[in-house]
Order: structure tokens, then C-alpha cells, then sequence
């Protein structure tokens, strides 16, 4: 069997409907129970029938992606073997500590709404703003946002996504600034998120705090299988390393090519995304075309994983 890395998306995959054509699958519909009876509503009807505006609230978002990728992995492991590690985009992170059984589900959904909910409160609604860079390198980008900041409003680095892909992060004032500058320094395009909370940069500390306080009110486990961390694009399977990778990934840069490039490095040949959409498949392809990639979204996917893997 082909030595393969399972990576869970993050904020920003999911969409109404999704998982419309797995929810029949026993696995699947516990899952959600599981994660409804945690929350107090109806995940599964919110996810399949909306409203957009109440999916796309963060609070709610964080979990419906949680729930969506544990349960498309239960469904995974139950028909393959474990994956040698697993990895997160963000949110995606506490997927994956779900997955090397380092937190228990229903306390990693209860974690992601309280994680969505002190995000939105980090910053006031239109103070914050994100942006994606398209088309500079790394450097380039961390010197403009530095040449962008000053007394009125900062901005950061926050996701290094791919090769020529790094999305800004910030005081919407130093983001607007940053986005002039870029464009001046022969960026391709630079692209506004539609996001409430400026993630992974100092100004989402008070996040940082109220989910470091969380953190210590639960047991962790050591990981079973090596999960990467956002903060250090590294393999870690202690538990108080973790938790702490988990609070500086709130406010730091998630360092996504270099976790990529890391796994390649330690033998992996296939990377399954395992969640709704396919938007880490496509930047992995970026980072390294030498890299197989499938995404497990339906039992129609699950099965081509797996024959992928014994190929």
C-alpha cells in the first residue's frame, strides 16, 4: 500500500448541500448526531439545506467543517489503513487531532464554535481584513506588509499557501495599503477574502487567550499518528507541544508549503484531502506536481482512495 498523508481543509470549504450524497452511509450519520447533540441543533439540516448566512457564520462554519472531515475519515479508515500522517489547513488542524486521536470529537467541535466565536470577538466586525497575494514570493510579501504597517493599522503574512500564493492578514486599513503596494511590485492579482476575522496574526491574541483557557480545561492525548503543526511545519505527537502549536497557530502564519514539502521529504506519495471541496488538492498540486492527489468527499471518493493506494 502506497504510503499516503490524509489533510483536512479549512474555513472556506464548505457550502450548502455538501455531503448531500454520503449522508445515507451509517458512519456519516452518527457523526452528525454526535456533533448535534454537542452543539444543541441540527448540524445535518443546517449543512444541507442552509441558509447560506447561517452556514457561513463562523461559529457554525468551524463545526460543519470539523463534523464533514471526521466523518468522511471515519468512513476512510474504515476501508484502508491509517494514513503515516495527518495535517490541517487551519481549522483543518483539529481534524487532524481528532484523527491522531489526540482530542476526543465532541470536545474538538465544542473547541471550533468557542474558537469561531472568540475570532469574531478578537476584532470588531469591518476593523480587520484579509487578502490573497498572487504571484510575488514569500519575501517580497513579509517586506511589503512590514512597509504597509504603521501606527494606524498593521499587517502580516498569514497563510503561505503555495508558491506565489500568500494571503495578508491584518487591520483592514494596512491590508487596503499592502493591497496598493503589491500591485505596485508586479503582483498578478491581489484578491479580498470575504472573512469576519483577520486569522493567524497578533491581533486575533484575546482568541489565543480564551481558547489557551479552553485547552487546559480538557486532556489531550499524545498523538497516535504524527500530525503537523500550522505554527512549526513539523510532525508532533506530544501533547503539550501540541496544545501549544494550537495557540500560536491563532496567531501566526500557517506554513502550508512547507508542511507539504516536509511529508514529500519523509516518503509520502499520495496526499488525500479529506472534507468537502478540493482546495488543498490544488495546492498541493502547485507546491509539487510529483505529488498524487485525491480527495475523499463521497463513497464514490472513498473507493477510488482506496484503490489508489493499493495501485
Amino acid at each position: 500500500m502506497k504510503k499516503y498523508a490524509a489533510i483536512f481543509p479549512g474555513q472556506g470549504s464548505q457550502s450548502v448541500g455538501m455531503f448531500s450524497d454520503f449522508m445515507d452511509n451509517e458512519i456519516v450519520k452518527q457523526t452528525y448526531d454526535e456533533a448535534s447533540e454537542e452543539l444543541g441543533y441540527d448540524l445535518k439540516n443546517i449543512t444541507l439545506n442552509g441558509p447560506e448566512s447561517e452556514l457561513n457564520r463562523t461559529e457554525v462554519t468551524q463545526p460543519a467543517i470539523l463534523t464533514a472531515s471526521v466523518a468522511a475519515y471515519r468512513v476512510l479508515v474504515s476501508m484502508a489503513d491509517a494514513p503515516a500522517f495527518v495535517a490541517g489547513h487551519s481549522l483543518g488542524e483539529y481534524t487532524a487531532l481528532v484523527a491522531a486521536n489526540v482530542m476526543d470529537f465532541k470536545n474538538a467541535v465544542s473547541l471550533v464554535r468557542l474558537r469561531g466565536q472568540a475570532m469574531q470577538n478578537a476584532v470588531p466586525q469591518g476593523v480587520g481584513g484579509m487578502a490573497a497575494v498572487l504571484g510575488l514570493d514569500n519575501q517580497t510579501v513579509i517586506d511589503g506588509c512590514a512597509a504597509s504597517s504603521d501606527d494606524s493599522g498593521k499587517v502580516w503574512a498569514a497563510n503561505f499557501n503555495s508558491d506565489g500564493q500568500v494571503v495578508i492578514s491584518g487591520h483592514k486599513v494596512a491590508v487596503d495599503r499592502a493591497a496598493e503596494y503589491f500591485k505596485a511590485h508586479g503582483a498578478k492579482r491581489v484578491l479580498p477574502l470575504n472573512v469576519s476575522a483577520p486569522s493567524h496574526c497578533p491581533l486575533m491574541q484575546s482568541a489565543a487567550d480564551t481558547l489557551q483557557e479552553a485547552l487546559d480545561g480538557i486532556s489531550l492525548n499524545n498523538a497516535s499518528i504524527p500530525v503537523y503543526s500550522n505554527a512549526y511545519a513539523k510532525p508532533l505527537t506530544e501533547a503539550t507541544a501540541i496544545k501549544e502549536a494550537l495557540i500560536k497557530q491563532l496567531i501566526g502564519p500557517v506554513r502550508w508549503v512547507e508542511t507539504v514539502l516536509s511529508m514529500k521529504e519523509q516518503g509520502i506519495e499520495l496526499m488525500v484531502e479529506v472534507g468537502p471541496n478540493k482546495v488543498l488538492s490544488g495546492l498541493v498540486r502547485r507546491i509539487d506536481r510529483g505529488l498524487g492527489t485525491a480527495n475523499v468527499m463521497n463513497e464514490e471518493g472513498v473507493k477510488s482512495v482506496v484503490e489508489a493506494l493499493n495501485a
